[in-house]
């Protein structure tokens, strides 16, 4: 008689979060995958990723755009649903300028050059800004800032007068602070092996950090220019002042912004996890 058929092997799923050192090699990879895609493919998933990231700042005014809500509500209510962004981005798969800083972590490792980071970095910045600046003129047209009886839109101008006002070095820290959060969200999204895991691990810093009021760079490229077109376009109410909401009102927020964001991802996630984790699985870097 013939032997039976063996029975066929059932895949083995593992719910385990991957451990911290096991994150630092995946970022690793991932990084050196990141910095060496072509051009355009690395524009166009940076185009999506603006587009992303803005749709989680609509989904953020309409929040902030309640004023029945109290301060704490709106802000953390708001921070909620800009998760969203960064949930399309992770899940989705798109490039983004500020999650792109843990490339840093492949750069240390000598697995990419200094030239390769920073020329990804200038491509997937100037796709991020080109998404969102597409998304603007989308919201524009759609009349979607006219809805709560105009009060979207004077969320929209109300947040942009908030981001330009401050100074250059609050602006910076803002931002370092800000990419803490972001890159620490992209670092826990990383342990996990389900969408859900992702999902879950990237709402409460992405909250947090809106919560708070600290400044990201690709989220700015949709408010500021925005709030800019409005005041263009002689939507901004009357009794409204917009005199900061200018081109060097744009750049004052977005130079010391971006800047700051590439010391909290690259300095404070990056270069700190890979200083902690270089050594793993036995092997010295």
């Amino acid at each position: 008689m013939a032997d039976p058929m063996p029975a066929p092997q059932l895949p083995i799923f593992n719910l385990q979060a991957y451990s911290p050192a096991e994150i630092k090699e995946a970022v690793e990879k991932v990084g050196v995958k990141k910095a060496n895609l072509p051009f355009l493919v690395s524009f166009m998933l940076a185009v999506v990723a603006g587009g992303g990231i803005g749709f989680g700042a609509l989904y953020y005014t309409i929040v902030a755009s309640d004023p029945t809500l109290s301060f704490a509500a709106a802000r953390v209510g708001g921070g909620l649903v800009f998760s969203l962004g960064l949930m399309l981005v992770l899940v989705g798969g798109a490039e983004l300028f500020t999650g792109n800083n843990l490339i840093v972590m492949a750069w240390a490792s000598r697995k990419v050059s200094t030239r390769t980071m920073l020329s990804n970095w200038a491509i997937v910045y100037a796709g991020n800004f080109f998404g969102a600046l597409g998304l603007v003129f989308l919201v524009y047209y759609s009349h979607h800032l006219d809805m709560n009886e105009g009060r979207i839109g004077l969320s929209v101008l109300t947040t942009a007068v908030s981001k330009i006002r401050p100074d250059g070095t609050t602006l910076f820290v803002k931002g370092i602070l800000c990419n803490i959060l972001v890159c620490a969200a992209v670092w826990l999204a990383y342990a996990g092996r389900t969408v859900t895991d992702k999902v879950v691990a990237v709402i409460l810093p992405l909250s947090a950090f809106i919560a708070a009021g600290f400044e990201h760079c690709v989220a700015n490229m949709y408010f500021l220019p925005l709030a800019w077109l409005l005041v263009q376009t002689g939507h901004a109410p009357a009794n409204f002042d917009a005199s900061l909401i200018t081109i060097s009102g744009i750049a004052h927020n977005l130079v010391p912004v971006t800047l700051g964001n590439i010391v909290g991802g690259a300095g404070f996630v990056g270069v700190v996890y890979w200083s902690i984790y270089r050594v793993t699985f036995g092997k010295s870097r």
